[in-house]
């Protein structure tokens, strides 16, 4: 006689979605991440506490430090996840243009495109964002660094004159697509490309 196989508890089945498959739990790293970064870029570094944090994505203070063991620690990834996207959406533009020049300008609307895009989030990528805090900023520089290594390459294959001072003129050309936050509306005026190509060809002397 063929034995009978038990049969599956209730509470032994999991939940499926119609597909058959077993719904995906919600990477709460990503939450909080996105959260803190909402908060910390409106109201500041300081101003924003890791129980502010906790309550934006419904977890218990202590909780957070699972994810981060501190508030520094989740600046870090946050602003590492902001520089890393802008690096690869640049290269990824720059990998289309066939001349120093028109790679620089797919890169500048790259740039420009990131920043606008990123929101609040340009307060916290600010060069001067932890100036107050030594070892905290000397991590963050690190991440900028690593971007700006893209431009100052770009700006070794233009074709200059020999008085022109390439470090300069690259931080001159950042400086103003930078400022852009600032002044920027969406409902007025050029668009952020059209505003990058002028401020190369602004550049160019032919």
């Amino acid at each position: 006689m063929a034995s009978q196989q038990p049969r599956a508890r209730a509470e032994d089945k999991k939940p499926t979605s119609r597909t058959g498959q077993r719904p995906r739990r919600k990477n709460k790293r990503e939450d909080i991440l996105r959260k803190a970064s909402e908060l910390i870029a409106q109201h500041g570094f300081d101003g924003t506490s890791m129980r502010d944090i906790a309550s934006a994505v419904d977890m218990l203070p202590g909780s957070l430090y699972y994810h981060f063991p501190s508030k520094e620690d989740m600046l870090l990834a946050i602003h590492e996840r902001v520089v890393t996207d802008m690096i690869a959406d640049t290269e990824a533009a720059i990998a289309k243009g066939k001349t120093p020049w028109e790679r620089l300008e797919r890169a500048a609307v790259a740039h420009l495109k990131g920043l606008l895009g990123s929101g609040n989030l340009v307060t916290i990528i600010s060069p001067n964002f932890a100036e107050d805090r030594e070892e905290l900023n000397q991590k963050l520089k690190a991440h900028r660094r690593a971007y700006e290594q893209i431009f100052k390459a770009l700006f070794d294959e233009l074709d200059l004159p020999d008085d022109v001072d390439r470090g300069l003129f690259r931080l001159q050309f950042l400086g103003s697509l930078n400022w852009v936050p600032v002044w920027y509306n969406a409902k007025k005026g050029a668009t952020a490309e059209h505003i990058a190509r002028s401020f190369v060809q602004a550049l160019r002397k032919d």
